[in-house]
């Protein structure tokens, strides 16, 4: 059970989100981004794993290597404040160079913004407790997916799986399956003891409350 509990911690790992999410409205619709060809998709993708999934990983393992963490989980709460505030800024970076770009859709702006604020919540609250990031992860997914569905009226996407055929999927069962996924994450991370009830509960909370103040700023 620990063994499952450790495959889903590492597949929805937080830094890996925004990626989701990117992904997500390329297969929702790939018209939203208003880039001129495929290799300028490509270098956008490229540029936000960048940012967002290697750098705040490389940064996290040279810690590592010169002795600032004890691992490169960052198991204690001191550890994390950091490497935090580093990731905060390159989320931050990020939004401030997609935010006016108009080939991004704004339901990605709002995500990446919702992100960054929830990243610096969970700063502010790890130098009081060791707040679950995996949980701010999937809790603002969870919104994300929310706010796709009712304030830019994605009902339904056309779902291409070669010689399976084509379907046309609703974004319901988007909602209902980043549902399940952030109530499987929390179980996980609890499982592993890697949090308490209360961590994994205030990491929900964050997330969730991040995208709504994000959405309150920028949907117009």
């Amino acid at each position: 059970m620990k063994y499952i509990a450790h495959v889903i911690s590492f597949i929805f790992h937080p830094l890996i989100i925004i990626s989701y999410l990117l992904m997500l409205l390329l297969i929702i619709n790939p018209y939203l981004f208003s880039v001129q060809n495929e290799r300028a998709l490509n270098i956008l993708i490229i540029y936000v794993v960048m940012l967002t999934i290697i750098m705040p990983g490389l940064t996290v393992m040279l810690m590592r290597a010169m002795g600032f963490v004890n691992s490169i989980h960052l198991k204690e709460r001191t550890e994390r404040i950091i490497p935090l505030i580093i990731t905060g800024g390159f989320y931050l970076w990020l939004f401030v160079n997609i935010y006016e770009n108009t080939t991004i859709p704004l339901a990605f702006s709002i995500f990446v913004l919702g992100s960054t604020i929830g990243l610096f919540l969970t700063f502010f609250f790890s130098l009081f407790t060791k707040v679950s990031l995996h949980t701010t992860g999937v809790g603002g997914f969870f919104v994300g997916i929310l706010l796709i569905k009712y304030n830019f009226s994605y009902e339904s996407f056309g779902l291409e799986l070669g010689s399976l055929g084509s379907y046309v999927v609703s974004t319901d069962i988007l909602i209902f399956l980043s549902l399940f996924i952030a109530g499987v994450v929390g179980t996980s991370r609890l499982l592993l003891q890697a949090h308490s009830l209360k961590e994994v509960s205030i990491g929900y909370l964050i997330g969730i409350i991040s995208q709504l103040i994000a959405f309150s700023f920028l949907f117009t």
